[in-house]
Order: C-alpha cells, then sequence, then structure tokens
C-alpha cells in the first residue's frame, strides 16, 4: 500500500514561491525511503502519471496551478570528509553552499569555496552540473550512487557515466535516476578565484534576494569578437563577455517589470517574483525576453532553470 499523501500544497517548494499543488506527494526521509520508490514508479507508470523530485528547489519554475502527478520531496541529509583521503562523501539533499563553508572552516579545506553562497543542493549540483567563479560540480565528481526507477536496482554511476556538459548531465536528459548520494574528490589543488570573502560579498552585494532561482537564462556561447563586430555600438562598454544578464540589459529589460514578475534591476539575469501569485506573469516575461533579445541580437536565450509543466 503506498502511503501517498493528496492535494497537498507545494507553494513553497521553490523559491518563486508560486501557488501550487501536487495531486500526490511523498517525502523520503532515509535509504529505506528509496525502496518504495520503484513502486511509486510502477504505480505512476501503470495510471499516465509524472513525477517530480525536488530537493532545495533552487533551480525549478512551477508552471502549473496543479500538479497532476507525484511529486517526490527529497529530504536525505548527512555528510562525511575524510580528510587523509580528502574524499567527501553526502546525501543528495545536504545544501552544497553550508559543505563548502564547513570544509573550509572545520578542514581547512577550501577547494570547495567558490560554492560558499551558492543555492541548492548536491543533488541539484550534479544533475544540473552546477558552477560558479569558473568551478563546476564535475570539476570534483567522483561517483554517485543512484536508484534506476526503471530496474529497481541501485547503481554507481562515475563521472564519465554523468555525461556532463555546461549545466547539463545524463541525470538531466532522462528520468529515469534518483541520485541517492555522491563522492567527491577534494584532492585537486586549484588557484584562488576570489576569497571566500569576496565570493559571498559579491553574492550579498552584486546579487538580489527575493523570490529567484539566481540567473534564470544560460550564458549563449558566441564568439565574442564576431559579435562586437555584428555591433559595433556595443565596443563602447568594454565588453569582457556577452552573458545572458549583459544582452538582456542592452535589450533594455533590466529591472523590467510584467505584472507580478520582474527582472532585476541589481542583475538583469535574474528574474524575481513577488511571491503567492501565479506562475503565468513569469512565462510570459520569460517569452518576452526570449523574443525581444531574439530580434535585437539574433541569439536565443535557453532557460537553465527548469521550467516545470504537467
Amino acid at each position: 500500500m503506498l502511503e501517498l499523501q493528496e492535494n497537498i500544497d507545494i507553494t513553497n517548494l521553490s523559491n518563486f514561491k508560486t501557488l501550487a499543488k501536487a495531486k500526490y506527494f511523498y517525502e523520503i526521509e532515509s535509504e529505506d525511503n528509496v525502496k518504495i520508490l520503484k513502486n511509486i514508479f510502477d504505480f505512476a507508470s501503470k495510471n499516465s502519471l509524472k513525477m517530480l523530485f525536488i530537493g532545495g528547489g533552487t533551480n525549478m519554475l512551477f508552471a502549473f496551478d496543479k500538479f497532476e502527478g507525484i511529486v517526490i520531496k527529497n529530504n536525505l541529509k548527512g555528510w562525511n570528509y575524510y580528510p587523509e583521503a580528502k574524499i567527501l562523501e553526502s546525501y543528495s539533499n545536504e545544501n552544497i553552499s553550508q559543505i563548502a563553508e564547513s570544509l573550509e572552516k572545520d578542514f581547512g579545506q577550501d577547494l570547495w569555496h567558490r560554492f560558499i553562497g551558492l543555492p541548492g543542493t548536491v543533488g541539484g549540483a550534479i544533475f544540473g552540473n552546477a558552477g560558479c567563479f569558473g568551478l563546476e560540480t564535475e570539476n570534483n565528481f567522483l561517483s554517485a550512487t543512484v536508484l534506476n526507477l526503471n530496474s529497481g536496482q541501485i547503481e554507481n554511476f562515475t563521472k564519465s557515466d554523468c555525461l556532463y556538459s555546461y549545466r547539463n548531465s545524463i541525470f538531466k536528459k532522462t528520468e529515469k535516476y534518483f541520485i541517492i548520494k555522491a563522492k567527491f574528490d577534494l584532492s585537486k589543488k586549484i588557484e584562488k578565484y576570489h576569497s571566500d570573502e569576496d565570493n559571498i560579498f559579491f553574492r550579498e552585494n552584486k546579487q538580489p534576494k527575493g523570490n529567484t532561482c539566481g540567473s534564470f537564462f544560460k550564458n549563449p556561447t558566441l564568439d565574442k569578437e564576431k559579435f562586437l563586430c555584428e555591433f559595433p555600438e556595443l565596443c563602447e562598454d568594454n565588453v569582457k563577455n556577452i552573458s545572458a544578464g549583459f544582452l538582456l540589459e542592452k535589450s533594455g529589460l533590466k529591472g523590467f517589470r510584467l505584472g507580478t514578475a520582474y527582472f532585476s534591476d541589481l542583475h538583469s539575469n535574474f528574474l524575481m517574483s513577488d511571491g503567492n501569485g501565479s506562475y503565468k506573469d513569469l512565462i510570459d516575461l520569460i517569452e518576452l525576453a526570449q523574443r525581444t533579445v531574439k530580434e535585437k541580437f539574433g541569439v536565443f536565450l535557453e532557460p537553465e532553470v527548469r521550467i516545470i509543466k504537467n
């Protein structure tokens, strides 16, 4: 007998805080609960229901009033660091920023210092190959323990198995795996990009707070010199890179509001919500931004944040 809750409010499970409910809901509190996921998956398949896994909710937008499927809330917590081997083991719902901060404070391990202040969980970082200040999740990833929902078997994924690319992985391309825990090799020496204090200062003073999932669009892959030749008027801005935020700002969208949705006037790639409203204003603003940037610069901006639909 599946112990699924019904008609549950999930508004607070996404950073955008848009009003939303789930037809069915289940929480994973331990590895014993993980084994039940196979039964839930079979139930979902039999009844043509989608499954949605949620960790920290820092990288998803609910584009529905009610999810007509099963929402699985991951609450798997706990992590250990082994100083001699420089190996980190963590369950998937641990906050990656808190781990990074504790590693430096308690173990003198600063390899993840760039992740201090990064919103999200270990599982979410693996899922989307999260990164900041030049450090990507894949750089130190060693392996992950996952549940294959089709077979019900526990499998071990190496770095090559994950098919990592910019903000992407095999987990993002298919919905057949649930990430339980992972290992990271923190023995690799890297040059510091900034001090932790600089990183935190940047996040606290250059990045807006509120109902947001951070940078909404992926940075496009462009030839900078070729792009500036096409738009010479931009050369006066001493452009360092052609980021999504730069294109949005030059399209007049910095601080632009549409109903309860708006782009921050502090960072133009931060899509914000007033909270407790409908997702529809956010979707309308996203589509407006994509059209505007495409018409002005010929570049289509691809969302980094997952837009979840029924």
